[in-house]
């Protein structure tokens, strides 16, 4: 990635799967550590560039699925995590999330699920691809809506689209069975703006950087265990979890690689129930 301290710089957290209590494991892993672990190593890095004159994030973007079992309490010991540093954030609702619960705790001035950010000439817009009940997406007919308003009310700026669900396949069969539903009409309309500049994503759990016409469609790992790509069944592996850095130029250049912890999850119990 290029260092400059004129750009704006996003990290992007996604499917977190914070669980009931504390404690509790998922695959034999305890979700909320690595979570923890990611976010810290993100904002520690970051810090530790000194030829950069801005050492922090302009914006953390977490894209969904950041509880697994939603709570008031798993929601607000993520928000107590985010409160830690002085950064924006903004929170998408994934499939496994309670989106209403999600909006009465993530309501300050800094954590929110604010639905457009304005960040000097660009903008991100965050969509809604949840289906309550479904761990399918699709854009409901407001989403989209709002999506066209955004962008041809905002033509000087350029724009990042971020949704939960993915809009291209990923060749592992099973997972493509929740691409959101209607993600052409999602494209159709990031075709007919050129300020689009990427769309990104979680929920694959998987890495993704693919170019298509004028604009980039991105996913971001997961924060802890990751599904083996092109499968054709459910399958975990011991691949370490991780982060999106993107970084926007006032250009409408887009920057992004995916950075890991340093090791993997030695720990992960790939039979063990409970996505």
């Amino acid at each position: 990635m290029i260092n400059n301290a004129a750009c704006i710089s996003i990290l992007q957290l996604s499917d977190l799967h914070i669980l009931a209590a504390q404690d509790d494991e998922m695959f034999g892993i305890n979700t909320e550590h690595y979570f923890h672990a990611c976010l810290e190593q993100a904002v520690r890095l970051r810090s530790l560039q000194a030829d950069m004159e801005q050492q922090h994030f302009d914006l953390i973007l977490l894209t969904g699925d950041l509880a697994q079992e939603p709570t008031p309490e798993s929601y607000r010991r993520i928000l107590t995590a985010l409160e830690a540093y002085q950064t924006s954030c903004i929170c998408l609702p994934g499939n496994h999330d309670d989106y209403d619960l999600m909006l009465q705790v993530f309501n300050t001035d800094r954590i929110n699920c604010r639905k457009q950010v304005l960040l000097d000439n660009w903008q991100v817009i965050s969509l809604n691809s949840q289906i309550p009940g479904d761990p399918g997406g699709r854009l409901p007919n407001e989403e989209l809506e709002f999506l066209e308003n955004c962008l041809s009310e905002n033509q000087d700026r350029h724009a990042l689209i971020a949704v939960h669900h993915h809009c291209l396949e990923t060749k592992s069969s099973w997972m493509d069975t929740m691409i959101i539903e209607n993600s052409r009409e999602l494209l159709a309309i990031a075709d007919k703006y050129p300020q689009v500049k990427a769309i990104t994503s979680g929920h694959v759990h998987q890495v993704m950087d693919i170019k298509t016409n004028s604009y980039r469609v991105l996913c971001a790992p997961s924060t802890c265990f990751q599904f083996t790509p092109k499968s054709p069944e459910p399958a975990v592996n011991d691949t370490a979890p991780g982060y999106r850095l993107i970084e926007l130029y006032a250009d409408g250049r887009i920057e992004s690689k995916v950075v890991r912890l340093p090791e993997p999850l030695t720990e992960l119990q790939p039979d063990a129930q409970g996505y």
